[in-house]
């Protein structure tokens, strides 16, 4: 359900140019699913369908998650400061300004039914590229609840189309949602950047990926297809988690709610000292990082820039947060810490957190997306 006071911003999937914020896109330096080396980054590759949801989970709601345990790796964040004039042309506020186009999206050839669903290829416009994709649509006729999906980090140069969320888009369609896995640009059939085709694809942050995810917003609700475009929310896991944090802070009133399975940390400096700054193999991007943006120690103010957290205060729509506590990818602690901060600034937000459960959520898998229904069920009617 939309925010008292907030409105839908767009129409036919054109973004007026009189929005106060519209966002644009940055994964800062994340990642996903799988791999247990902190040193690089894991790939997040679907395992088969687990056994039966265990029966020691646990959700923990707003008033009783757990506060963080022991010391965190990030200090109170605070709203970055500078002289006055347009913001960092690579920071959220930035991409708060920017204007939107996706939409014509296009279904390719079928490549998956079921009883219940059919999937297709699919691609869409925004931001001059074309996009691609997987889309799920129940049988029926609509018109149906939809989720954009948000996938975690696989290499581009063996990424194929669909790749990372097929139990989450195959189990959506099959309990009547639609369900648009995004690509991201530089991926599978998605137009390259000038910036990849330079072998430089990291260096502006993965900033590209949440705008891609909004056009996807956007060209859903403009297409012509069985979307009831008033019921639209977004997901992502690991690296997705944190695109759909930005996604939230910079586009408020896009959807209608978010849902994240082990997301990165919402402080971009946590993603880059565990995957980029510490890993001695990756010394080039952290070079042309460097050149760029500044690290973390020497330009404080534009890592708050490009952290999702720093403006949890301008989100709008209830957020759920799947976290296991042996997840050695991507800590816990992590989770406690962005749900602290969405309540402290006033965000109906929920930990649900699960013992023993790993990065890619195998026995409770099936937990988290009955759950996941249940959330969704509530706050998209």
């Amino acid at each position: 359900m939309r925010a008292v006071g907030s409105s839908r911003r767009f129409s036919s999937g054109l973004q007026t140019g009189g929005v106060k914020r519209l966002l644009a896109a940055l994964t800062c330096i994340c990642v996903l699913v799988g791999c247990a080396d902190p040193g690089s980054e894991p790939s997040d590759v679907s395992p088969n369908p687990p056994p039966a949801p265990s029966a020691s989970e646990e959700e923990r709601s707003p008033s009783t998650a757990p506060a963080p345990e022991g010391p965190t790796e990030s200090a109170e964040p605070s709203e970055p400061s500078g002289p006055s004039g347009p913001p960092n042309p690579v920071s959220l506020p930035a991409l708060m300004q920017q204007e939107y186009d996706g939409g014509r999206l296009r279904l390719g050839n079928e490549v998956y039914a079921t009883a219940t669903q059919r999937q297709y290829e699919v691609t869409y416009r925004g931001d001059g590229l074309t996009i691609s994709g997987r889309i799920a649509i129940p049988e029926g006729d609509g018109p149906f609840p939809a989720i954009v999906l948000a996938h975690g980090y696989i290499d581009p140069a063996y990424y194929v189309n669909g790749q990372g969320m097929t139990r989450e888009r195959e189990w959506f369609a099959a309990r009547g949602y639609i369900a648009l896995h995004v690509d991201y640009r530089n991926h599978a059939g998605s137009d390259d950047t000038a910036l990849a085709q330079q072998g430089r694809g990291e260096a502006d942050l993965r900033m590209g990926y949440t705008e891609d995810v909004i056009n996807a917003v956007l060209a859903l609700r403009s297409w012509d297809g069985p979307v009831d475009d008033e019921q639209i929310a977004v997901g992502g896991r690991s690296m997705g988690g944190g695109v759909v944090y930005n996604v939230l802070v910079a586009q408020p009133g896009l959807v209608d709610a978010g849902v994240v399975w082990a997301p990165v940390s919402s402080d971009a400096v946590d993603n880059y000292d565990r995957w980029i700054g510490r890993n001695p193999e990756r010394r080039d991007i952290v070079s042309a990082i460097d050149r760029l943006h500044g690290l973390p120690r020497d330009n404080p103010e534009f890592w708050r820039g490009i952290s999702a957290r720093t403006y949890f205060d301008q989100v709008t729509e209830p957020v759920l947060i799947h976290h296991g506590t042996a997840d050695d990818t991507c800590p816990i602690r992590w989770s406690r810490e962005t749900h602290r901060l969405l309540r402290r600034d006033g965000v109906d937000a929920t930990l649900a957190v699960y013992p023993g459960e790993g990065h890619a959520f195998g026995p409770q898998f099936f937990a988290s997306m009955e759950r996941t229904d249940r959330f969704l069920r509530q706050h998209l009617r």
